[in-house]
């Protein structure tokens, strides 16, 4: 059964298990003490740490593990703004970070300034730039997207922060099993587990230099900057397998890409009003994430699991607070009905194939059940405009019922339809750029809820 959701959680690498056995053998004295078995942990903590460091590209002495991502995180914005409390305790981060990045920013207390990203999911050098000020303590931004596969311009922006003074968090959580970061970035944050580490490691990186006091009581372990005694087995797993999958990331990208490439050419000829979205070319070589009109997401997902695929979401109608992706709002693009494919290192062609082959009839009978139009055709009794109440229905209602009367208006006429669902704001607009029609706008609907109005165009 094919597991196509690595950008979550990458299966461990056959590395990672074997290095786990062995350090459980040997690692699980106290590194801290001077006897025998404390020596042999130390030798293993640091062999691991050094291989993690010549990954990331600093010095052992910089980079300390943590107990996850998140927490390097969390901990990389709190105590970098800590240490910058004199200059101020305003955060620059791009509009598609990770949720665990916006939160953090959001708890230093002092104002974020979220820079917008193109189509595409990228941000602008010129424009990242721009939002630094004078008492901006920190900036942060992802080195690709884990929604989407899009690379963000790190080494640009690190120039700019630098001649800024201002440092650059970068969040390498997604890329770092494929390649170092480039540019002169401040602070690295990573997670074992998205390239076939064990789960319940993180890397946190601080250069030397970089302003950085660490919001917790003091502790003596991994320089102070992560309390609690070290998990040295799966940090030693987590070592050896980012050493692996380095080695093999070249082969191994250059063969995902183009299995990617695939998906990306092929869905939109399978399956009728689909979106790929994301950078076709600067992007990871192992995501391809597609939004497909007049689908329950939710429903979607759950049937390519009755065909044993595993695949992720970033659409409304699959999370319990009913709110499209962020990131998926932040680009423009549309929300509903939509799959991330994320293959793990080891696809074959014929996973794949047999992917595209499921795909086309899961999404014609997830619209058939919604009663989804066929084809948009004229009607023969046109009105110059039509009023659509899809107050309390949820995505893809709102655009399923706006496309199946678009046709009763002349073109010129409009449509406007009445939704309190969050995701219509983000859908509707999607779907006119898609169909060619024009968006007229929205405003508070007298009835409740909000009016989207559509213009007719073709």
């Amino acid at each position: 059964m094919p597991y196509f959701d690595a950008a979550s959680s990458a299966p461990l690498h056959p590395v990672a298990r074997q290095a786990l056995q062995a350090a459980l053998d040997e690692g699980w004295a106290d590194p801290a003490r001077l006897y025998r078995e404390g020596r042999r942990a130390r030798m293993l903590l640091d062999a691991a740490r050094e291989t993690a460091a010549e990954a990331v590209g600093c010095r052992p002495d910089e980079l300390a593990f943590t107990p996850s991502g998140t927490y390097a995180v969390h901990s990389a914005v709190s105590g970098a703004a800590a240490g910058r409390r004199r200059a101020g305790n305003h955060l620059v981060v791009s509009a598609v970070e990770h949720s665990s990045v916006l939160h953090a920013a959001e708890a230093v207390g002092g104002g974020v300034t979220e820079v917008a990203v193109d189509r595409a999911g990228a941000v602008g050098a010129e424009a990242f730039a721009a939002a630094l000020r004078t008492d901006t303590a920190l900036a942060c931004l992802q080195s690709a997207n884990h929604e989407v596969g899009t690379e963000q311009p790190v080494a640009e922006v690190a120039q700019a922060c630098r001649e800024a003074g201002v440092p650059l968090l970068v969040d390498a959580a997604q890329s770092l099993g494929w390649g170092p970061v480039a540019g002169d970035w401040s602070l690295l944050a990573a997670s074992a587990h998205k390239w076939g580490g064990p789960a319940g490691v993180g890397l946190l990186a601080v250069r030397k230099g970089v302003r950085f006091a660490p919001q917790h009581p003091a502790d003596e372990r991994e320089s102070g900057r992560v309390p609690g005694f070290e998990n040295l087995p799966a940090i030693v797993a987590a070592a050896a397998s980012l050493r692996a999958v380095r080695a093999e990331a070249d082969a191994e990208a250059a063969r995902l890409r183009a299995l990617v490439d695939r998906i990306r050419a092929r869905v939109p000829q399978l399956v009728p009003d689909v979106e790929v979205v994301g950078d076709p070319v600067r992007r990871l070589p192992h995501l391809v994430t597609f939004s497909c009109l007049y689908v329950d997401g939710e429903t979607l997902l759950h049937e390519l699991d009755r065909e044993g695929f595993s695949v992720s979401s970033g659409s409304s109608c699959t999370s319990s607070t009913l709110t499209p992706s962020h990131v998926l709002r932040a680009m423009g693009v549309l929300s509903e009905g939509n799959v991330r494919v994320s293959l793990p290192r080891g696809t074959e062609e014929s996973d794949v194939d047999a992917f595209l082959t499921t795909l086309p009839d899961v999404v014609a009978a997830t619209r058939a059940r919604l009663g989804a139009p066929v084809a948009s055709a004229p009607r023969p009794e046109e009105s110059p405009s039509v009023l659509v109440d899809a107050l309390g229905k949820r995505c893809p209602i709102p655009v399923i019922e706006l496309a199946k009367v678009i046709g009763d208006v002349p073109v010129g006429g409009t449509v406007t339809v009445l939704s309190d669902d969050e995701a219509a704001r983000l859908d509707i607009p999607a779907w006119c750029e898609m169909r060619g029609q024009e968006f007229v706008g929205e405003r508070v609907a007298e009835e409740g809820g909000v009016a989207y109005t559509v213009r007719r165009v073709v």
